[in-house]
């Protein structure tokens, strides 16, 4: 299966900020227990789908940021 990229520049780099963000919250104790969770797994899908450039979400709307 191949996975065509559907992910522009800008798109990466926001996901990585905000995995950045949810990160650094999880491990100042600012955002824990279930949310913390939450928002870790979040950075570690958005850190993934940067370094490929594919989102499985916008498959399923046909969508796409690239240019």
């Amino acid at each position: 299966m191949k996975l065509n990229k559907n992910m522009g520049q800008t798109d990466r780099i926001i996901r990585l900020i905000a995995a950045a963000i949810f990160v650094v919250l999880y491990f100042t104790g600012a955002v824990s227990g279930v949310l913390g969770t939450i928002l870790l797994v979040l950075a570690i899908i958005f850190v993934l789908t940067s370094i490929v450039s594919f989102c499985p979400l916008y498959t399923l709307f046909n969508l796409s940021t690239r240019k």
